[in-house]
Parts: structure tokens; C-alpha cells; sequence
């Protein structure tokens, strides 16, 4: 082995290395290639919504913003259409940049995001235990997380609504069966490696 495979091989190690320490680089490799044409933002439905286009955004993840970055709403805004890659000329992966931006957010439990995070885990939860949602275990479990007293009567004239229309049951706080524990331990195997 000469001097200069041994200097490539030295860097792709360096490289893998980086992208174990920080998930940032991870995701700017996936739009390392984004020629800033602005095809993502024009094909995106939910563009009149977002602080920052796209396009934008990924100029942040290229230039390590990180507090920009997090500071938009605009990854949380991502409905996952997958038109932004469709459409996107360098077949760049930019739906799942959003959803890694996504997970980024959820593992650094960042304030901004917190509520739909834990809102998010206490409908996986009931989906885990009961095999469908039990709206009333759900939502203790997503005001308890919370940890406001306040919270739940901040959805108290919805749910009295809701009540009068039949839309939520009473069913007990049974732990069920956890009739898809099997298939919820298989993904979380399959997303570890």
C-alpha cells in the first residue's frame, strides 16, 4: 500500500468518525451536492407557512447554523410529499434531510418542540399498548408529560365538544394485550443497525 491510499483511507476513517460525533455533518452530506435552484421551495406545498424556504435551509445545514436552524419552524412544517425530491434535479434525499432535522430536535428535547414531541410519544405509546389509540389514556399520558397542571384545560372546550358529539369513549385504562410490541421492537432493532 503506497503513501496515498494510506492518506484516503486515513480521511475516510476521519470522516466516518464525524459523522458518528455529529449528526449535523450526516445530513450535510445528504445536500452537500443542492445546487440552490429552488425547485424544493417552489414544489412545496407548505412553503407559504415556513420562516425559512427550503432551499435556505439547507444553505444553514451547509454553513453549520445550527441555532438558525433550530430556531425555524420550517422542518416541523414538512408533510413528508416527497416533492421537494421528485422534483428536486440532483435527486438530492430532501425529504429525509427534514425528517433527520426532525430527529435531531426530538433526541436534543429542544424547548420549541417539546409539546409536539411529547405529543407524538404518548400517541405511540397508546398505539404500542392498546394496538389502536384510546384517546382518554392518551391524552392523560400527554398532559401528565407536560408536567402543567394548567394543560389539560387548555383542551377542555374541545373535549367537552367532542364528548357531546360521541367522539371519545370511556374505556378502561387496561393495559391491553400489546398487540404490536412484537412489530415495535423489530423497527426499533432494524433503525439501531
Amino acid at each position: 500500500m503506497n503513501q496515498l491510499e494510506k492518506i484516503d483511507i486515513e480521511q475516510e476513517s476521519d470522516a466516518v468518525h464525524l459523522h458518528a460525533k455529529d449528526p449535523l455533518a450526516k445530513i450535510q452530506n445528504m445536500v452537500s451536492a443542492c445546487i440552490q435552484c429552488g425547485t424544493c421551495t417552489g414544489s412545496c406545498p407548505n412553503a407559504f407557512a415556513m420562516d425559512l424556504m427550503p432551499r435556505q435551509l439547507w444553505q444553514l445545514v451547509l454553513l453549520e447554523e445550527k441555532e438558525s436552524i433550530f430556531s425555524s419552524k420550517t422542518f416541523s412544517l414538512c408533510s413528508a410529499c416527497y416533492y421537494c425530491m421528485l422534483r428536486c434535479p440532483r435527486g438530492l434525499p430532501l425529504t429525509e434531510v427534514m425528517s433527520a432535522l426532525k430527529q435531531m430536535a426530538a433526541k436534543d428535547d429542544l424547548p420549541r418542540y417539546r409539546k409536539s414531541i411529547r405529543f407524538y410519544k404518548s400517541f405511540m405509546h397508546s398505539v404500542r399498548c392498546h394496538g389502536r389509540v384510546k384517546e382518554t389514556a392518551f391524552m392523560t399520558r400527554y398532559f401528565i408529560s407536560m408536567k402543567n397542571p394548567l394543560t389539560p384545560f387548555l383542551f377542555a372546550p374541545l373535549g367537552m365538544r367532542l364528548m357531546g358529539k360521541g367522539k371519545i369513549s370511556f374505556e378502561g385504562f387496561s393495559r391491553g394485550e400489546r398487540v404490536l410490541e412484537a412489530i415495535f421492537r423489530k423497527v426499533e432493532a432494524i433503525e439501531k443497525g
